[in-house]
């Protein structure tokens, strides 16, 4: 009783809506989904929020990353996406941006049906030349059962040392992390066969060891979006797979169900 409270309160304490149901204790398998949404732009010039919250329900996802989300953005009319993205999925949602952008904010979001206990974004390493890039951290569960989810959407620029620079900071915390399961989303805007997620291999396993091409979604022919988890020993993939939408958004999503391996046995009431 005491857990649950202590989740509502943090809940409240973070501006989430605390009419979304949260599971009080972190399921064997978790079902994850990465998506860059182009703020809610599909490939036909619509804006359309409801089309990419259909997409996440239809996966029923404990775990949701989103790149490219608006808040108060003009280009997306003003709509505050994470939180109308949160209530179209019943979820509760995080939202850090990175950056302020065209009257508004632009950054991660995170959407969770799982209790959130805390959040952090870290800011990765950023040239003059460059967006400032984060990557968004939440921990869900409770006490010594719990697992870390991280968020983020690397430098696109075909020179990748801001790309290395952030997998350091990442790895930095990682390490400080140690001892707690972690999922790595997004767009790392780099392919399988790139220093960048060959540098990630060392230390993270991917869902797919097969190509899952996720961009462009209309006719995707490269794989730069990715689930990602550690350590190894602790996670078994049940399944993963792309989302077969080619129009909601430049990106398709991908998904995977991730089991621990040294989850809790909980009993029914």
């Amino acid at each position: 009783m005491k857990s649950i409270v202590r989740c509502l309160f943090v809940l409240t304490a973070f501006g989430i809506s605390h009419r979304t149901a949260v599971r009080a204790e972190l399921p064997p398998e978790i079902r994850v989904v990465t998506y860059n949404i182009h703020h809610g732009e599909g490939t036909d010039g619509k804006l359309d929020l409801k089309r990419i919250a259909a997409i996440i329900n239809a996966e029923k996802p404990d775990l949701v990353g989103l790149n490219e989300v608006d808040q108060g953005c003009r280009r997306s009319q003003g709509t505050d996406e994470p939180a109308e993205l949160a209530r179209l999925t019943g979820m509760t949602h995080i939202f850090e941006k990175n950056i302020d952008h065209d009257g508004g904010q632009y950054g991660n979001a995170i959407l969770s049906r799982l209790p959130i206990v805390r959040h952090e974004n870290h800011k990765l390493p950023s040239d003059y030349k460059g967006e400032q890039r984060g990557a968004l951290e939440v921990e869900v569960g409770d006490g010594d059962d719990s697992l870390l989810f991280v968020c983020t959407h690397l430098d696109y620029r075909p020179d990748d040392h801001e790309r290395m620079e952030s997998i350091k900071t990442i790895e930095d915390l990682a390490a400080k992390r140690a001892g707690k399961p972690m999922i790595l989303v997004g767009d790392l805007n780099a392919t399988p066969d790139s220093r960048v997620m060959k540098t990630f291999a060392k230390t993270w396993s991917r869902s797919n060891s097969e190509p899952a091409f996720t961009f462009p979604s209309a006719k995707p022919d490269k794989q730069i979006d990715y689930i990602q988890f550690r350590p190894a020993d602790e996670w078994e993939v049940v399944e993963t797979r792309v989302l077969d939408e080619p129009v909601a958004s430049d990106h398709r999503g991908m998904m995977a169900v991730l089991r621990r391996k040294n989850a809790k046995q909980t009993t029914a009431d």
